[in-house]
């Protein structure tokens, strides 16, 4: 047997904590520097109005910021794929390197995108951080054929990576919200 084959994902439990606990810091954390200067924050919720995209939106939207979302999904949808497949077979592989190059391309260009804390890094780009320092270490992890310590590194970026970007992406004010629901 394959010892690829024996990878398993994250429970859903586990998955749902780290969300819950790190979901309300998340945004605790983007609210915190307007706050440190002073600036009031309107902590209203917005209303809620979902529609299909709003195309005008998205066509106005900077270079940076539509290959990070395009990227973005792309891996969400191939990560996806192969956490539902079979583990170490060639499609594994072959779809494992296309998401190593999508997250690899989602973490750089976030590194150019600051518009929660113009001209600065913010509390999300340190995720990044941690994904850039991550995924070469998961690729030497199967490699090296150190199966554990490359599902711990993968699943860690797909489901914990995931939920808190969708968390992020998902906050009133910003471009998927608006997009969507705003």
């Amino acid at each position: 047997m394959n010892p690829m084959s024996q990878i398993r994902p994250p429970s859903r439990k586990m998955v749902m904590a780290s969300a819950l606990t790190l979901g309300p810091l998340a945004i605790g954390a983007s609210l915190l520097p307007s706050l440190l200067e002073g600036r009031r924050t309107d902590l209203a919720f917005p209303a809620f109005r979902p529609h299909g995209p709003d195309l005008e939106l998205l066509a106005s939207t900077s270079p940076v910021i539509l290959v990070h979302l395009a990227f973005g999904l792309l891996a969400l949808l191939v990560g996806a794929i192969l956490m539902a497949g079979r583990k170490g077979a060639r499609m594994h592989r072959v779809l494992g390197w296309g998401w190593v190059v999508a997250v690899a391309v989602v973490a750089a260009s976030s590194l150019f995108i600051q518009t929660v804390n113009p001209g600065r890094f913010s509390f999300i780009h340190i995720l990044s951080g941690y994904v850039i320092i991550a995924l070469p270490l998961a690729v030497a992890a199967a490699r090296r054929h150190d199966v554990e310590r490359h599902r711990r590194y993968m699943s860690g970026l797909f489901y914990g990576g995931f939920a808190v970007n969708l968390i992020f992406v998902m906050l009133p004010g910003r471009l998927v919200w608006e997009l969507f629901l705003g």
